[in-house]
Protein backbone atom coordinates (compact mmCIF):
# COMPACT_ATOMS: atom_id res chain seq x y z
CA UNK A 1 0.00 0.00 0.00
CA UNK A 2 3.05 2.36 0.39
CA UNK A 3 4.59 1.93 -2.67
CA UNK A 4 0.87 2.86 -4.12
CA UNK A 5 0.33 6.05 -2.29
CA UNK A 6 3.99 7.12 -3.36
CA UNK A 7 3.04 6.53 -7.07
CA UNK A 8 -0.04 8.59 -6.46
CA UNK A 9 1.65 11.21 -4.85
CA UNK A 10 4.38 12.19 -7.74
CA UNK A 11 0.87 13.69 -9.05
CA UNK A 12 1.14 16.50 -7.03
CA UNK A 13 4.73 16.75 -5.93
CA UNK A 14 5.68 17.12 -9.65
CA UNK A 15 2.59 20.16 -9.99
CA UNK A 16 4.27 22.17 -6.84
CA UNK A 17 7.37 21.47 -8.67
CA UNK A 18 5.89 22.76 -11.59
CA UNK A 19 6.19 26.80 -11.23
CA UNK A 20 9.74 26.24 -10.46
CA UNK A 21 10.51 24.41 -13.60
CA UNK A 22 8.89 27.35 -15.60
CA UNK A 23 10.79 29.93 -13.76
CA UNK A 24 14.16 28.45 -14.58
CA UNK A 25 13.15 27.59 -18.11
CA UNK A 26 12.44 32.10 -17.61
CA UNK A 27 15.48 32.78 -16.01
CA UNK A 28 17.87 30.42 -18.78
CA UNK A 29 15.52 31.92 -21.80
CA UNK A 30 17.30 35.40 -21.13
CA UNK A 31 20.59 33.84 -22.38
CA UNK A 32 19.90 31.40 -24.38
CA UNK A 33 15.95 32.46 -26.08
CA UNK A 34 15.67 33.40 -29.63
CA UNK A 35 12.51 34.79 -31.60
CA UNK A 36 11.42 32.83 -34.53
CA UNK A 37 7.87 34.47 -35.64
CA UNK A 38 7.24 36.31 -32.71
CA UNK A 39 7.24 33.40 -30.22
CA UNK A 40 10.18 32.46 -27.71
CA UNK A 41 12.21 29.41 -28.41
CA UNK A 42 14.55 27.74 -25.54
CA UNK A 43 17.25 25.79 -26.67
CA UNK A 44 16.66 21.82 -26.02
CA UNK A 45 20.11 21.92 -23.87
CA UNK A 46 18.52 24.06 -21.09
CA UNK A 47 15.33 22.26 -21.11
CA UNK A 48 17.23 18.71 -21.40
CA UNK A 49 19.17 19.89 -17.81
CA UNK A 50 16.12 20.81 -16.30
CA UNK A 51 15.41 17.52 -13.94
CA UNK A 52 12.35 16.90 -11.58
CA UNK A 53 12.38 15.74 -7.63
CA UNK A 54 10.03 15.09 -5.25
CA UNK A 55 9.90 17.78 -2.55
CA UNK A 56 7.22 15.49 -0.26
CA UNK A 57 6.45 15.51 1.95
CA UNK A 58 6.81 11.29 2.23
CA UNK A 59 7.48 8.99 5.03
CA UNK A 60 11.33 10.15 5.16
CA UNK A 61 10.45 13.88 4.90
CA UNK A 62 10.21 15.93 8.04
CA UNK A 63 7.09 17.69 8.63
CA UNK A 64 6.67 20.62 11.05
CA UNK A 65 3.47 19.91 13.35
CA UNK A 66 4.63 20.74 16.72
CA UNK A 67 7.35 18.19 17.71
CA UNK A 68 5.75 15.03 15.92
CA UNK A 69 7.01 13.64 12.35
CA UNK A 70 4.01 12.59 10.89
CA UNK A 71 3.06 10.98 7.42
CA UNK A 72 0.93 12.90 4.83
CA UNK A 73 -2.45 11.02 4.97
CA UNK A 74 -2.05 9.18 1.83
CA UNK A 75 -2.57 10.27 -2.17
CA UNK A 76 -3.50 13.58 -3.10
CA UNK A 77 -5.68 14.93 -6.19
CA UNK A 78 -5.82 18.68 -4.75
CA UNK A 79 -2.73 20.95 -5.26
CA UNK A 80 -2.71 24.95 -5.54
CA UNK A 81 -0.04 27.36 -5.44
CA UNK A 82 -0.40 30.98 -4.58
CA UNK A 83 -0.07 34.11 -6.71
CA UNK A 84 2.11 36.60 -5.62
CA UNK A 85 3.64 34.32 -3.08
CA UNK A 86 6.00 32.46 -4.39
CA UNK A 87 7.30 30.45 -1.74
CA UNK A 88 3.95 28.93 -0.42
CA UNK A 89 1.14 26.40 -1.69
CA UNK A 90 -1.26 23.59 -0.61
CA UNK A 91 -1.88 20.20 -0.94
CA UNK A 92 -5.15 18.40 0.20
CA UNK A 93 -4.58 14.40 0.92
CA UNK A 94 -6.99 11.64 0.90
CA UNK A 95 -6.75 10.63 4.53
CA UNK A 96 -4.69 13.73 6.12
CA UNK A 97 -6.51 17.11 5.79
CA UNK A 98 -4.85 20.25 4.30
CA UNK A 99 -1.24 20.60 3.84
CA UNK A 100 0.84 23.54 3.57
CA UNK A 101 4.62 25.08 2.80
CA UNK A 102 5.88 28.41 3.24
CA UNK A 103 9.46 27.74 1.56
CA UNK A 104 9.05 26.24 -1.83
CA UNK A 105 8.00 22.59 -0.64
CA UNK A 106 11.44 22.16 2.11
CA UNK A 107 8.88 21.48 4.49
CA UNK A 108 5.12 20.94 5.09
CA UNK A 109 2.49 21.68 8.08
CA UNK A 110 -1.09 20.35 8.54
CA UNK A 111 -3.02 23.17 8.77
CA UNK A 112 -6.84 21.70 9.35
CA UNK A 113 -6.51 19.19 12.51
CA UNK A 114 -9.23 19.78 15.05
CA UNK A 115 -10.59 22.08 12.77
CA UNK A 116 -12.85 20.12 10.00
CA UNK A 117 -14.75 17.17 10.71
CA UNK A 118 -13.73 14.98 7.49
CA UNK A 119 -9.91 14.03 6.98
CA UNK A 120 -10.16 13.66 2.83
CA UNK A 121 -9.63 17.30 1.35
CA UNK A 122 -10.12 16.73 -2.85
CA UNK A 123 -10.43 20.15 -4.05
CA UNK A 124 -8.49 23.41 -2.62
CA UNK A 125 -8.58 26.61 -4.40
CA UNK A 126 -6.43 30.04 -3.54
CA UNK A 127 -7.83 33.79 -4.25
CA UNK A 128 -5.66 35.22 -7.01
CA UNK A 129 -6.41 38.88 -5.73
CA UNK A 130 -6.65 37.90 -2.10
CA UNK A 131 -3.92 35.45 -0.99
CA UNK A 132 -4.94 34.99 2.74
CA UNK A 133 -8.64 33.36 1.29
CA UNK A 134 -8.85 29.48 0.87
CA UNK A 135 -11.19 27.41 -0.32
CA UNK A 136 -11.11 23.53 0.72
CA UNK A 137 -13.79 20.51 -0.48
CA UNK A 138 -13.97 17.31 1.39
CA UNK A 139 -14.06 14.06 -0.37
CA UNK A 140 -12.18 12.18 -3.05
CA UNK A 141 -13.79 12.41 -6.61
CA UNK A 142 -11.26 10.02 -8.10
CA UNK A 143 -13.61 6.99 -7.55
CA UNK A 144 -11.56 3.88 -7.24
CA UNK A 145 -10.87 1.22 -5.05
CA UNK A 146 -10.83 2.57 -1.80
CA UNK A 147 -12.14 6.04 -1.70
CA UNK A 148 -13.27 8.53 1.07
CA UNK A 149 -16.05 11.13 1.47
CA UNK A 150 -16.26 14.03 3.54
CA UNK A 151 -18.79 17.02 4.46
CA UNK A 152 -18.78 19.77 2.52
CA UNK A 153 -16.78 23.35 1.60
CA UNK A 154 -14.67 25.11 4.29
CA UNK A 155 -13.13 28.61 3.84
CA UNK A 156 -10.38 30.55 6.18
CA UNK A 157 -9.96 34.26 5.33
CA UNK A 158 -6.14 33.73 7.10
CA UNK A 159 -3.98 31.60 4.85
CA UNK A 160 -5.19 28.69 7.01
CA UNK A 161 -4.79 29.54 10.14
CA UNK A 162 -8.16 29.08 11.09
CA UNK A 163 -11.73 27.87 9.11
CA UNK A 164 -14.83 27.96 8.48
CA UNK A 165 -17.40 25.42 7.14
CA UNK A 166 -19.81 27.23 4.65
CA UNK A 167 -21.97 24.83 3.34
CA UNK A 168 -22.39 21.00 0.75
CA UNK A 169 -22.59 19.06 4.11
CA UNK A 170 -25.46 17.33 2.30
CA UNK A 171 -22.39 17.02 -0.61
CA UNK A 172 -20.14 14.29 0.82
CA UNK A 173 -17.49 14.47 -2.34
CA UNK A 174 -16.50 18.46 -3.83
CA UNK A 175 -14.34 17.39 -7.22
CA UNK A 176 -13.48 21.19 -7.91
CA UNK A 177 -13.11 24.66 -6.70
CA UNK A 178 -12.91 28.13 -8.75
CA UNK A 179 -12.68 31.39 -7.58
CA UNK A 180 -13.01 34.62 -9.58
CA UNK A 181 -9.96 35.95 -10.19
CA UNK A 182 -10.92 39.82 -9.18
CA UNK A 183 -13.86 39.14 -7.09
CA UNK A 184 -13.21 36.61 -4.18
CA UNK A 185 -16.53 36.76 -3.02
CA UNK A 186 -17.52 34.82 -6.37
CA UNK A 187 -16.54 31.16 -6.00
CA UNK A 188 -17.98 28.00 -7.92
CA UNK A 189 -18.09 24.48 -6.83
CA UNK A 190 -17.98 21.66 -8.80
CA UNK A 191 -20.34 19.33 -6.10
CA UNK A 192 -20.14 15.26 -7.23
CA UNK A 193 -22.62 14.50 -4.55
CA UNK A 194 -22.69 11.03 -2.97
CA UNK A 195 -20.48 8.70 -5.09
CA UNK A 196 -23.07 5.08 -4.53
CA UNK A 197 -26.21 6.57 -4.95
CA UNK A 198 -28.54 9.41 -7.10
CA UNK A 199 -28.50 12.76 -4.74
CA UNK A 200 -29.70 16.47 -6.12
CA UNK A 201 -27.01 17.93 -4.32
CA UNK A 202 -25.18 18.03 -7.54
CA UNK A 203 -23.62 19.76 -10.85
CA UNK A 204 -22.05 23.42 -10.56
CA UNK A 205 -22.85 26.15 -7.86
CA UNK A 206 -22.23 29.72 -7.69
CA UNK A 207 -21.66 31.73 -4.73
CA UNK A 208 -21.54 35.86 -5.11
CA UNK A 209 -21.12 36.40 -1.50
CA UNK A 210 -18.24 34.51 -0.32
CA UNK A 211 -19.91 31.42 0.41
CA UNK A 212 -22.97 32.67 2.60
CA UNK A 213 -25.13 31.16 0.11
CA UNK A 214 -24.80 28.92 -2.90
CA UNK A 215 -27.11 29.24 -6.08
CA UNK A 216 -26.86 25.40 -8.40
CA UNK A 217 -26.39 26.89 -11.74
CA UNK A 218 -25.97 23.34 -13.60
CA UNK A 219 -26.88 20.66 -13.59
CA UNK A 220 -28.06 17.08 -15.19
CA UNK A 221 -29.79 14.60 -13.38
CA UNK A 222 -29.23 13.06 -10.00
CA UNK A 223 -27.27 10.69 -11.68
CA UNK A 224 -24.39 12.71 -12.65
CA UNK A 225 -21.70 14.53 -10.81
CA UNK A 226 -19.99 17.77 -11.67
CA UNK A 227 -16.19 17.04 -12.41
CA UNK A 228 -14.30 20.23 -12.88
CA UNK A 229 -14.58 24.03 -13.82
CA UNK A 230 -12.60 26.58 -15.63
CA UNK A 231 -12.47 30.36 -15.92
CA UNK A 232 -10.80 31.96 -18.40
CA UNK A 233 -8.48 33.92 -16.70
CA UNK A 234 -8.85 37.26 -19.38
CA UNK A 235 -12.88 36.83 -18.96
CA UNK A 236 -13.82 35.18 -16.26
CA UNK A 237 -16.99 35.31 -17.23
CA UNK A 238 -16.59 32.77 -19.99
CA UNK A 239 -16.26 29.18 -18.14
CA UNK A 240 -15.90 25.87 -18.89
CA UNK A 241 -17.67 22.63 -16.65
CA UNK A 242 -17.74 18.54 -17.04
CA UNK A 243 -20.50 16.80 -15.43
CA UNK A 244 -19.43 12.86 -14.98
CA UNK A 245 -21.94 10.07 -14.86
CA UNK A 246 -20.27 7.49 -12.29
CA UNK A 247 -21.01 6.06 -9.41
CA UNK A 248 -18.88 3.55 -6.54
CA UNK A 249 -20.63 0.65 -4.76
CA UNK A 250 -19.53 -1.94 -2.59
CA UNK A 251 -19.10 -4.70 -5.30
CA UNK A 252 -18.61 -2.47 -8.06
CA UNK A 253 -18.06 0.73 -9.82
CA UNK A 254 -18.88 2.65 -13.46
CA UNK A 255 -17.75 5.58 -15.21
CA UNK A 256 -19.16 7.21 -18.42
CA UNK A 257 -23.15 7.53 -19.71
CA UNK A 258 -25.38 9.92 -21.15
CA UNK A 259 -25.19 12.20 -18.62
CA UNK A 260 -21.10 13.32 -19.11
CA UNK A 261 -20.46 16.06 -20.95
CA UNK A 262 -18.61 19.49 -21.29
CA UNK A 263 -20.35 22.84 -21.39
CA UNK A 264 -19.45 26.65 -21.85
CA UNK A 265 -20.83 29.48 -20.58
CA UNK A 266 -20.51 33.43 -21.75
CA UNK A 267 -21.98 35.08 -18.95
CA UNK A 268 -20.55 33.69 -15.42
CA UNK A 269 -22.50 30.70 -15.59
CA UNK A 270 -26.33 32.16 -15.83
CA UNK A 271 -26.59 30.15 -18.70
CA UNK A 272 -24.88 27.30 -20.43
CA UNK A 273 -24.41 25.76 -24.13
CA UNK A 274 -23.32 22.09 -24.26
CA UNK A 275 -20.66 21.23 -26.47
CA UNK A 276 -19.81 17.61 -25.80
CA UNK A 277 -20.87 16.79 -29.52
CA UNK A 278 -19.33 19.83 -31.49
CA UNK A 279 -16.96 19.42 -34.33
CA UNK A 280 -13.64 17.42 -33.85
CA UNK A 281 -15.47 15.63 -30.47
CA UNK A 282 -15.33 12.11 -30.20
CA UNK A 283 -18.63 10.04 -30.64
CA UNK A 284 -19.61 7.45 -28.46
CA UNK A 285 -19.80 6.81 -24.43
CA UNK A 286 -18.20 9.80 -22.40
CA UNK A 287 -17.04 9.11 -19.54
CA UNK A 288 -14.54 11.81 -17.04
CA UNK A 289 -13.36 15.26 -18.80
CA UNK A 290 -10.79 17.69 -17.30
CA UNK A 291 -11.01 21.20 -19.01
CA UNK A 292 -8.82 24.03 -18.81
CA UNK A 293 -8.50 27.16 -20.69
CA UNK A 294 -5.24 28.94 -21.71
CA UNK A 295 -4.38 32.33 -19.66
CA UNK A 296 -2.49 33.30 -22.70
CA UNK A 297 -4.89 32.80 -25.42
CA UNK A 298 -8.85 32.73 -24.73
CA UNK A 299 -9.42 31.02 -27.83
CA UNK A 300 -6.91 28.19 -26.64
CA UNK A 301 -8.85 25.44 -24.63
CA UNK A 302 -7.78 21.36 -23.66
CA UNK A 303 -10.22 18.75 -22.31
CA UNK A 304 -8.34 15.52 -21.32
CA UNK A 305 -11.87 12.90 -22.85
CA UNK A 306 -12.49 9.40 -21.65
CA UNK A 307 -14.14 7.56 -24.71
CA UNK A 308 -12.75 4.59 -26.96
CA UNK A 309 -11.15 7.63 -29.07
CA UNK A 310 -10.37 9.58 -26.20
CA UNK A 311 -7.21 11.71 -24.95
CA UNK A 312 -6.43 15.49 -24.98
CA UNK A 313 -8.00 17.54 -27.59
CA UNK A 314 -7.76 21.16 -28.70
CA UNK A 315 -9.81 23.66 -29.33
CA UNK A 316 -8.06 27.03 -30.67
CA UNK A 317 -11.50 28.94 -30.96
CA UNK A 318 -13.11 28.96 -27.59
CA UNK A 319 -14.36 25.43 -27.97
CA UNK A 320 -16.00 25.71 -31.11
CA UNK A 321 -14.46 22.88 -33.10
CA UNK A 322 -11.96 20.33 -31.68
CA UNK A 323 -9.12 18.18 -33.25
CA UNK A 324 -7.16 15.70 -31.10
CA UNK A 325 -4.05 17.11 -30.01
CA UNK A 326 -2.48 13.63 -28.05
CA UNK A 327 -4.28 10.14 -28.48
CA UNK A 328 -1.41 8.90 -26.43
CA UNK A 329 -2.17 6.19 -23.80
CA UNK A 330 0.84 7.51 -21.61
CA UNK A 331 -1.38 10.62 -20.79
CA UNK A 332 -4.20 8.31 -19.15
CA UNK A 333 -4.33 5.28 -16.95
CA UNK A 334 -7.18 2.44 -16.89
CA UNK A 335 -9.47 2.39 -14.60
CA UNK A 336 -10.17 1.77 -11.88
CA UNK A 337 -6.92 3.09 -10.71
CA UNK A 338 -7.04 6.31 -12.68
CA UNK A 339 -5.96 9.67 -11.54
CA UNK A 340 -5.97 12.17 -14.24
CA UNK A 341 -5.70 15.67 -14.50
CA UNK A 342 -4.57 18.53 -16.89
CA UNK A 343 -3.87 21.56 -16.47
CA UNK A 344 -1.78 24.85 -18.19
CA UNK A 345 0.88 27.06 -17.73
CA UNK A 346 0.66 29.91 -19.95
CA UNK A 347 2.76 28.51 -22.84
CA UNK A 348 1.95 24.91 -22.56
CA UNK A 349 -0.12 22.17 -20.77
CA UNK A 350 1.25 19.68 -18.33
CA UNK A 351 -0.88 16.41 -18.11
CA UNK A 352 0.53 14.39 -15.25
CA UNK A 353 -0.71 10.57 -14.35
CA UNK A 354 -0.32 8.71 -11.01
CA UNK A 355 -1.60 5.53 -11.03
CA UNK A 356 -0.31 1.80 -10.78
CA UNK A 357 0.02 0.16 -14.20
CA UNK A 358 -2.65 -0.09 -16.54
CA UNK A 359 -5.53 -3.26 -15.65
CA UNK A 360 -6.79 -3.74 -19.10
CA UNK A 361 -5.63 -2.99 -23.09
CA UNK A 362 -7.88 0.66 -23.82
CA UNK A 363 -7.12 3.25 -21.43
CA UNK A 364 -9.56 6.60 -21.69
CA UNK A 365 -12.22 4.20 -22.40
CA UNK A 366 -15.35 4.41 -20.32
CA UNK A 367 -15.57 1.47 -17.90
CA UNK A 368 -17.47 -0.98 -15.08
CA UNK A 369 -15.51 -2.54 -13.45
CA UNK A 370 -15.92 -4.79 -10.28
CA UNK A 371 -13.99 -3.43 -7.12
CA UNK A 372 -11.18 -5.35 -6.38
Amino acid sequence: MFHLFRRLFVFTTLAVLAGAGILLVQISANSEAGQIGGRTTIDPMVLGALKWRSVGPDPGTQVRSGDATRGRGGRSIAISGVRGRPNEGYFGAAGGGLWKTTDRGETWTPVTDGQIHSSSVGAVAVSESHPDIVYIGLGESCIRGNAMSGDGVYKSTDAGKTWTHVGFDDAPVISKIRIHPTNPDIVFVAAFGKMSAPSERRGVFKSTDGGASWTRILFRDAKTAAIDISLDPRNPRVMFAALWEAYRLEYTMSSGGPGSGLFKSTDGGDTWTEITRNPGMPAGVIGKIGVAVSGADSNRVYAIIENRDGGLFRSDDGGATWSLANGGRNICSSPPTAEKRSSISPSAIRTICGSIPPTRTTCCTPWTAAAR
